[in-house]
């Protein structure tokens, strides 16, 4: 490939991104609370949606809330008050839930997705931030996708903190200078990070459902909706299942299939130890 891109391929891209799961390893006690009933969850996953036609989806997610807000059977579902201000899997009604699967499907989207497992190697490789491992995530996500559109319009899903308009910026460009270094050219293109709530942009709602497929196969080792949803994904990493030969990366050539990751343990060797190191750092009160 040459010194620089030659000719993007799409005039502007859209991204909408948004995580699934927490990022909590400890409560405020200092105690491990991965994977324990009433704790934390065992993964911590970040995922995309790209598209060239937003308002295409926008307009059919709108369409869609309409007839099921106008719907007589549904309407009175105590859930139709969540359902109303946005849709989101885990909190929607079966009903809706399946019509929103259905509908997706058929929309012009693709999806890549990052997970994270939550262990102790993961909490000491970021020193206990979770901000840095959030951070990391959207690196590793948007490697080698950012080269081939001239403008890339990038909705990430926000919990209202201001300062981190930054980081995710630096951390789109980590993944840009990777994607330069691995293919040898200079890209060219625009990034845009534009910080967004799922109620005020209806495709972040794509992307919770699809997060949630994924978050389903990983924890419920339930396939279902991945296996309805399968020709949406681009590509799944299940990043810190270390196998040799790139196994832990799945793709066409490398179907995703949770017979085929390493099991999800809790991921903690020494408590006691882990509570001793970041207690002093005043770290397990900030993150828990």
């Amino acid at each position: 490939m040459s010194a620089k891109m030659q000719e993007n391929l799409y005039n502007n891209t859209y991204f909408f991104v948004d995580e699934s799961r927490d990022t909590t390893f400890y409560n405020r006690k200092g105690e491990w609370i991965v994977g324990k009933e009433d704790g934390a969850s065992k993964i911590l996953l970040m995922g995309f949606i790209r598209t060239t036609e937003p308002e295409f989806l926008r307009k059919k997610i709108k369409d869609l809330k309409t007839e099921i807000l106008n719907d007589e059977y549904l309407k009175d579902i105590p859930s139709m008050k969540k359902t109303k201000m946005a849709f989101h899997a885990k909190d929607d009604c079966p009903e809706v839930r399946y019509k929103v699967f259905k509908l997706i499907k058929e929309l012009p989207f693709s999806c890549n997705i990052v997970v994270a497992r939550k262990t102790e190697h993961v909490f000491k490789k970021f020193d206990g931030d979770t901000q840095k491992l959030y951070d990391s995530l959207i690196t590793n996500l948007f490697k080698n996708a950012l080269h081939l559109s001239t403008n890339n319009y990038i909705y990430i899903a926000t919990r209202g903190n201001k300062k981190r308009q930054e980081p995710l910026e630096n951390a789109i460009q980590d993944s840009l200078l990777y994607t330069e270094e691995k293919l040898n050219t200079t890209i060219d293109s625009v990034q845009k990070v534009l910080p967004q709530t799922p109620s005020g942009e209806a495709c972040l709602q794509i992307v919770d459902y699809c997060n949630w497929a994924i978050q389903r196969a990983f924890l419920q080792n339930d396939m279902r909706y991945y296996n309805f949803l399968k020709e949406k994904f681009g590509l799944i990493v299940d990043l810190y299942d270390y196998k040799t030969g790139w196994k832990n990366f799945y793709h066409k050539k490398n179907s995703f299939d949770i017979k085929k990751i390493s099991p999800l343990r809790l991921g903690i060797l020494n408590t006691h130890s882990m509570k001793l190191t970041f207690a002093h750092k005043g770290l397990i009160k900030a993150f828990a």
